[in-house]
């Protein structure tokens, strides 16, 4: 069993790269990636959970039959997306303290801000449609 900091990685011999000097970052940090992703995880899970509760027990739009699925369907999609690239993410950020490099720049706060953004847009016009459409 290696020790912490002091056991240099093997190079896989099948990269085409020559491989960075890597060795076992300190236990604090990947504790901290860890947790980074996992609270990704958990935004990723609320988006999924989200959709499919509008989906399946929200109450139809008056005159917009299909107000749920626009609303809930890529909140779903939202929150897959959302945990694969967290994972790339911590790959790439464990990559980089195993070799002392900077760590990586994530994409994963725009990705929400945009989502966001959007599905607020998108409630906001199937809300304005449904009130327009209404049976009086």
């Amino acid at each position: 069993m290696s020790q912490i900091g002091t056991t240099p990685a093997t190079p896989d011999p099948t990269d085409g790269d020559p491989p960075a000097a890597e060795s076992e970052p300190d236990a604090r940090f990947t504790f901290a990636n860890e947790r980074t992703f996992l609270a990704w995880t958990r935004t990723a899970l609320a988006f999924m959970v989200a959709g499919l509760g509008i989906v399946q027990l929200l109450p139809p739009f008056p005159g917009v039959p299909w107000g749920r699925h626009v609303l809930g369907v890529p909140l779903i999609v939202i929150g897959a997306v959302i945990a694969v690239v967290s994972y790339g993410q911590w790959v790439r950020s464990q990559q980089a303290m195993r070799r002392g490099e900077p760590l990586p720049g994530s994409i994963l706060p725009k990705i929400l801000a945009v989502s966001i953004t959007i599905m607020a847009i998108v409630s906001a016009v199937v809300l304005l449609v449904s009130a327009v459409l209404k049976p009086r």
